[in-house]
Parts: structure tokens; C-alpha cells; sequence
């Protein structure tokens, strides 16, 4: 039975390795007041297209600013997303749908807020747009900021061909 478990284990976690969205790195952090509060900036590299990097920044807040609100678990929606070309365009296997490919996830409370980055293809205009937004379980958010990263005439390897 122990055997069994560890097989069923293992199986569950390659599983969920295959779907692990892009690692952030911390780039900067800028004090912005008094009370500890903080604008974070972190570096994503997109895990299916090798040369395009994004820095997405977003607002930190202090333990004093969390006591003074008394909203201690969670974070603003704000964000900012900027992404270019930083090496070689390789693109592998990515979603062409309408929807896109979520890219990047970040808790940004306890258990109910999300900061997602999603890659869109655009194919009529061979662009890459990046979606920078929040996931709110019970409202959802409105804001969100976008960037794209412009293929035409630029050296591209598509390693599964290019969509036609």
C-alpha cells in the first residue's frame, strides 16, 4: 500500500509540475511612504517563449498600513505590466485561443485575490499582448493594465511552426 501511495504521489506531482506558471524575481522595491508601504517590481519570463521578458510592478503594503485599514490579508489590485524583447523570439507550444494562456499567478490575499499575467496571441497583427489583471473570487476586478511585444519583422523560431 506504501508503494501504491508514493506511485499515486509522484504521479500527482509530475502532474502539477507540468503546469506551473512562470517564477517572479524581485528587481526593485521603492518605499513610497512613511509606513512601510512598498511598490514591488519583479521580472517574468514567460516559460513558452524564450526571449520576451515582462517586469510587472504592484503595490505592498505594510503590517501598520494593514492595521490602520484592519483589512489585514489582503492587497490592492493595482498593477503595471511592461514586457520587450530580450534575446532571440523562440516560441514553443502556447494557446492561440481568444482567452490566452495564464503565464504568471500570485496570491495577492489570504485565499481570494489572485494576480494574474496572461499571454494572447494576436494573430492578425503577429503580436504577443500580455494581460496584467486581479482574479477577486466573490467580485472580481476591473483593473488591469496590458503590454505588447510586436513579431512582425523581427527573427522569430516557432517551434511547432508558425499558426497559419
Amino acid at each position: 500500500m506504501n508503494r501504491l501511495t508514493s506511485l499515486a504521489s509522484a504521479a500527482v506531482l509530475s502532474l502539477g509540475l507540468l503546469s506551473i506558471p512562470a517564477a517572479a524575481q524581485v528587481v526593485g522595491k521603492v518605499g513610497v511612504d512613511w509606513i512601510g508601504n512598498d511598490i514591488v517590481v519583479e521580472a517574468i519570463t514567460d516559460p513558452e517563449i524564450k526571449g520576451v521578458t515582462c517586469h510587472v510592478s504592484y503595490f505592498d503594503r505594510s503590517i501598520i498600513d494593514r492595521l490602520k485599514q484592519g483589512n489585514w490579508f489582503e492587497d490592492p489590485s493595482n498593477s503595471a505590466i511592461s514586457c520587450s524583447q530580450t534575446g532571440p523570439i523562440e516560441i514553443g507550444e502556447i494557446d492561440l485561443s481568444r482567452g490566452g494562456e495564464e503565464v504568471f499567478r500570485e496570491g495577492r490575499s489570504l485565499i481570494w485575490k489572485d494576480l494574474l499575467v496572461k499571454r494572447i496571441y494576436d494573430k492578425a497583427n503577429d503580436t504577443l499582448i500580455y494581460l496584467a489583471h486581479s482574479r477577486q473570487v466573490v467580485e472580481g476586478s476591473a483593473k488591469m493594465a496590458i503590454s505588447t511585444v510586436p513579431l512582425y519583422g523581427q527573427q522569430v523560431t516557432w517551434t511547432k511552426g508558425k499558426p497559419q
